[in-house]
């Protein structure tokens, strides 16, 4: 590998590690009812195109002049920072992780039970932090960009387990999606938004905070997910013990 194209995978390796940690990690935690491979290869990718898809939303409210500096709102004006963030920074990464869960995992053939939704749209958060992370390298020292690497995935998988959960459920059960996703969208951009906004405006005084509400809701996250592996499982075992005693009265 020549010496330019060594560097930059490196360079690279405070993103590269995090990723593969929590993917294995999504993939062990989904070993009971494993999804395709593949799947969740295609779920992250479309969290990578998913990321460039809100720099074009930013891109467009800069030509309308909607685009701010949240660093400049956080030295100037702290309750214009809290809006920009709920309504601009919460929304639009969160509406660009929805639209491919809506329109392409929710159309996977082997989409059957909730926990689903938790596993793909984590996958699809993966993906867009990701390139993230690989936007903040330069400004980061190596234990910054390893720490971000780290920590920023979770903030994006815990928004997104809670309507990929929401929105997966609702369409196995028929459900019409529009109410439950907009719900869901409003509910995580909000805490989207009050996240960014303290970690960018009060980071030494109200960030601990909210890293136990992001804790807090990971530990729910990991309860949920237990608890429906167990019901699947339970499900299973029940029609296969149907199936084998229909074979017996035949």
């Amino acid at each position: 590998m020549p010496a330019d194209h060594m560097y930059y995978v490196i360079c690279l390796l405070p993103v590269v590690i995090p990723v593969m940690f929590w993917a294995a990690y999504h993939w062990h935690a989904d070993r009971h009812l494993p999804e395709p491979l593949g799947h969740l290869l295609l779920a992250f990718a479309l969290g990578v195109l998913s990321f460039y898809l809100g720099l074009f939303f930013y891109w467009s409210l800069g030509q309308i002049d909607l685009r701010y500096d949240a660093y400049a709102l956080a030295a100037r004006n702290l309750p214009g920072l809290l809006v920009y963030a709920v309504l601009v920074i919460g929304v639009i990464e969160e509406v660009v992780k929805i639209l491919p869960f809506l329109f392409i995992v929710l159309r996977f053939r082997e989409f059957d039970e909730p926990v689903e939704g938790i596993i793909y749209a984590s996958f699809i958060a993966l993906g867009f932090s990701a390139v993230e992370n690989i936007y903040y390298l330069d400004s980061l020292t190596t234990a910054e960009a390893f720490a971000r690497g780290f920590a920023g995935p979770v903030v994006h998988i815990v928004f997104a387990s809670i309507w990929g959960y929401h929105i997966g459920k609702a369409y196995l059960l028929g459900k019409s999606l529009v109410p439950v996703t907009l719900i869901t969208l409003a509910v995580t951009a909000l805490l989207h938004g009050i996240y960014d906004f303290i970690a960018i405006g009060l980071p030494n005084t109200a960030l601990p905070f909210v890293a136990l509400l992001i804790v807090g809701l990971w530990i729910a996250r990991l309860m949920l997910i237990r608890d429906l592996h167990l019901h699947a499982n339970a499900s299973q075992m029940k029609k296969a013990a149907a199936s084998g005693a229909d074979k017996k009265l035949l």
